[in-house]
């Protein structure tokens, strides 16, 4: 018996709008934005280079500051454009949760949840990388009320 692929129902998000990041137009199309939002995110976070250039997978510092100077005509891989929409996700779901400036200051604050084990969550989405990050996501919109 076949069975249909079920698409999750996410109040405001249309799963058939979804960007396919595995076409070069597409990722070329979303990076400049992309870096210039990410930027911004990490600068609210107060996040240093290294934590900023971590959670973007590891990338040098030269590509890190050659993206953050001219994000202009970049191409961003496909690895690198999914951990920045999980930064904005993260960024969205901590807006909608808590008011300011706890939704920016909540990624470097240590924390007692069981994830984290008083370590705060940056530290645990370096140490754990794209599952840790897609991991943090997920708790952040479930405590949210998101599914």
């Amino acid at each position: 018996m076949a069975t249909a692929l079920m698409v999750p129902a996410v109040p405001g998000y249309s799963f058939d709008d979804a960007p396919d990041l595995s076409e070069p137009n597409e990722r070329r199309r979303l990076s400049e934005s992309a870096i210039k939002v990410f930027v911004n995110i990490a600068r609210r976070w107060e996040l240093n280079e290294a934590q900023a250039r971590g959670l973007l997978g590891g990338v040098a510092s030269s590509t890190f500051h050659a993206w953050r100077t001219k994000p202009k005509g970049k191409q961003l891989d496909q690895d690198t454009l999914t951990r920045i929409s999980l930064v904005i996700g993260i960024y969205k779901a901590l807006n909608i949760y808590f008011g300011k400036p706890w939704s920016d200051r909540w990624v470097t604050l240590k924390n007692r949840g069981p994830l984290f084990a008083g370590h705060a969550p940056i530290d645990y989405m370096l140490r754990q990388g794209l599952p840790g990050m897609a991991e943090v996501r997920r708790l952040l919109d479930a405590w949210r009320g998101g599914r």
